[in-house]
């Protein structure tokens, strides 16, 4: 099995975006010890389906990145992505000057962080401009958002990035396409593993915030592991579609 698994911050608040750094030590050390192998994400996608192994993803470019995540990675040789949102570097989480429902604002990293983490080995991702829901914004707004960010990256870090994680998760076939310009790989909020079939620029992930307890990920290719993701999932889309119906109403 394939995954991409995606943390965002490395702290001790229960957030919704939040992993302990206790939880997220011990699942770095089982990674780096365990079975399953940890691959960049380019290399992921290019194994076969049957491997056991996972990439590593960190959305919004939080400060505890670099404190506490880049110096586990670097201690275990774990290549990573972390995705930025370009307009939001050196400032904080607050995207539109909105706190979501119980998220903690926090600090992102700046330019200079940013250089340090690319130094150490770390893959650079987009998350475009702003934070938007791209679903919600007309044609030539979601191009912006894909193509000047991944210039202000290049720009800023001499590194032009290859793939762009999607605000929430959000697009569509259009999205893609625009994205598929720009980038080599999309990655989305869909909660499997990677399928052989899947279109590269539209990836599923796995939010570890359902794996946040001790074990859970460590039970790995086990039918408790599956069922519980298989749960998950089916409660996602419970809440999507409830929510699409309550948005035509």
């Amino acid at each position: 099995m394939r995954a991409i698994l995606t943390y965002h911050s490395i702290d001790d608040s229960g957030s919704p975006i939040s992993v302990s750094p206790a939880i997220f030590g011990a699942q770095i050390r089982w990674l780096a010890e365990g079975p399953v192998r940890v691959l960049s994400l380019e290399d992921l996608v290019g194994v076969s389906p049957e491997e056991d192994a996972v990439a590593l993803t960190f959305d919004d470019g939080f400060v505890n990145f670099e404190t506490v995540a880049a110096p586990l990675l670097g201690q275990y040789g774990l290549p990573a992505t972390l995705f930025v949102v370009v307009n939001y570097v050196g400032k904080n989480n607050l995207w539109n000057g909105k706190k979501g429902p119980g998220i903690p604002v926090l600090p992102l990293l700046d330019w200079a962080a940013l250089g340090r983490c690319i130094d150490s080995g770390v893959a650079i991702g987009c998350h475009t401009l702003n934070h938007p829901n791209l679903c919600q914004l007309p044609g030539n707004s979601v191009r912006k958002e894909l193509v000047d960010s991944a210039a202000v990256i290049a720009r800023e870090t001499g590194r032009s990035p290859r793939s762009v994680a999607y605000p929430y998760g959000a697009h569509t076939p259009e999205v893609a396409r625009m994205a598929r310009e720009t980038y080599r790989l999309g990655v989305t909020t869909d909660l499997r593993p990677v399928d052989s079939d899947d279109d590269p620029l539209r990836l599923p992930r796995l939010d570890m915030y359902y794996f946040r307890a001790h074990g859970r990920l460590e039970s790995w290719g086990t039918r408790r592991f599956d069922g519980r993701l298989w749960l998950r999932r089916q409660a996602r889309r419970l809440r999507q579609t409830l929510a699409a119906r309550g948005g035509t109403r």
